[in-house]
């Protein structure tokens, strides 16, 4: 061979095109994604949109108030609490998810400044709670949640309480001992 003509080469090998990967994602993470949507939708104080992650006949028991049976009764529940705190935020803090289940940690901060709540006529107080859901779903849907938080905190703040620890708070927890005290003695000359 001349120094102008060159030997062929054979040309390297092609690499098998990688396979694009798909992401697969678990139960968990699907819960654990339908609770943070549901947390989304109360954060933008959307009851409408909260109100698609529920089961028709679903139930809500807000342990410090009470119970709400079916979509309407949860959404009536979320407007009301809307209304009353217009600016309300809430932030999650904590996911804990299960095939069919998970916990969620929240805060709720706001101002008491809206529409009367639960009864209560707005006190245009600065509202801070934590609390904490259980919630349980079938087919992507809720279909029970047990949700826990401080109602004595929130109490306080809204100013049904006085602040823990003040004279006020003092005084009433006096009473309450006394009227105890009163009922204990009844009961016992009544036994006998």
């Amino acid at each position: 061979m001349a120094d102008t003509e060159t030997a062929e080469q054979p040309a390297p090998a092609a690499k098998p095109a990688a396979k694009p990967q798909r992401k697969r994602i678990t139960r968990r993470q699907a819960v654990e994604q339908q609770a943070r949507n549901y947390f989304e939708a109360i954060d933008a104080r959307d009851a409408g949109a909260l109100g698609r992650h529920w089961a028709d006949e679903g139930v809500l028991d807000l342990v410090a108030v009470g119970v709400k049976r079916g979509r309407g009764e949860v959404q009536g529940f979320f407007d009301s609490m809307f209304a009353a705190m217009p600016d309300l935020r809430t932030t999650v803090t904590r996911v804990v998810a299960g095939e069919q289940s998970c916990a969620v940690e929240w805060q709720m901060v706001g101002t008491f400044d809206g529409a009367a709540f639960m009864g209560i006529e707005p006190t245009d107080r600065h509202m801070e709670f934590r609390g904490s859901d259980l919630i349980e779903l079938e087919d992507g849907q809720i279909v029970s949640n047990t949700v826990y938080f401080d109602g004595a905190t929130f109490a306080r703040q809204v100013g049904m309480l006085p602040p823990d620890g003040s004279g006020a708070d003092r005084a009433m927890k006096g009473a309450f001992n006394a009227m105890t005290k009163v009922r204990r003695a009844v009961a016992e000359r009544r036994s006998g």
